[in-house]
């Protein structure tokens, strides 16, 4: 039988490492992501301060995000494979500088709404929650919260199955095809690309800066600190407002707390509901509430550990080149 080639391993080679897949589907496995209250950071987001930049181009929040995240997503290749049996490509790589939703490219952005006749600016990106379902259901941990309280897409790991916008009540990570592990793997069967979304400047806050977001804003709308203290100032502003709090609650409390002087419900309704513009419904509820993350873990599990086989195998690939020259020049 000839030796075929599945990604860059031969047909060989793969049923090597297919050999240990009930093993190594194990890995992974959904579980409870919460981070520890201690060290945990909150944001706040002021809507009764943010005027949505209208005075700029691009509102200051996203044109600063944009410019450091601006290689956070790698060069596509040429000519991307049609997933199969779905066929979906989503490829945002010749409209980067869309700023109007989110996309691969554009962690966060700004919808305006018309409430009781007024302008109302909504600063919208991942909510950072306390218990992420994204991070519970991802079947390869591509998805993790951090101590610090920021969700982070682990983009190594990540096959760009999407189960996480899937589970996010508001449909916060947007997929690039055509990057990513899958293209080593199984490009044609496994996985459509990377899943992208903001970090909470992940990086920045490890080197005791702030969230670029949060740096940018010319009217302070957008504040970060120790969680207790954020809580309280939210407090505060909603009683000195009279005025509105979302995000404690939402999806199991999140480390986004949003003050407004006008209602969530009305926001909520007067929204652009569309791909890419999240919604702010009140009191939104996890939507893994009622399922068993491991039953569908369990099911998926041939696949994976298919997938997590040649993973590994493709990633000792990449190292054992630069073992050996470790060697040979140690």
């Amino acid at each position: 039988m000839k030796d075929f080639k599945v990604g860059h391993f031969s047909r060989r080679s793969f049923l090597k490492i297919g050999a240990g897949a009930a093993v190594l589907g194990g890995v992974g496995l959904p579980k409870m992501a919460q981070a520890s209250v201690e060290g945990k950071l909150s944001t706040l987001i002021d809507l009764s301060l943010c005027d949505g930049c209208t005075d700029r181009p691009v509102p200051a929040c996203v044109a600063s995000c944009k410019a450091i995240h601006k290689d956070t997503v790698p060069p596509v290749v040429e000519k991307i494979p049609e997933p199969w049996p779905r066929k979906t490509i989503e490829d945002w790589s010749k409209k980067k500088e869309v700023f109007d939703r989110l996309t691969p490219y554009n962690f966060i952005y700004i919808q305006k709404v018309e409430v009781d006749g007024k302008a109302v600016f909504v600063p919208r990106r991942c909510m950072h929650c306390d218990s992420p379902a994204c991070a519970t259901i991802c079947p390869f941990s591509a998805n993790h919260k951090e101590k610090n309280g920021a969700v982070v897409i682990d983009s190594d790991k990540c096959f760009g199955g999407a189960k996480c916008k899937d589970v996010c009540p508001w449909e916060i990570p947007q997929r690039q095809s055509g990057v990513g592990l899958y293209l080593h793997v199984l490009p044609d069967f496994m996985g459509n690309g990377v899943m992208f979304k903001c970090d909470l400047c992940n990086e920045r806050l490890k080197e005791g800066a702030s969230p670029a977001c949060v740096e940018a804003c010319p009217k302070k709308a957008l504040l970060i600190g120790p969680r207790q203290a954020i809580e309280k100032i939210a407090d505060d502003r909603v009683r000195a407002m009279g005025g509105y709090l979302y995000g404690r609650e939402e999806n199991g409390g999140t480390s986004t707390l949003y003050v407004s002087p006008v209602s969530f419900e009305k926001i909520h309704a007067a929204m652009e509901k569309k791909p890419g513009r999240p919604d702010m419904k009140p009191g939104v509820k996890r939507r893994m509430a009622a399922t068993d993350p491991l039953g569908k873990a369990v099911l998926a599990a041939p696949v994976l550990g298919v997938a997590a086989a040649g993973a590994l195998a493709w990633l000792s690939e990449r190292k054992d080149p630069v073992k050996k020259e470790e060697e040979r020049h140690g």
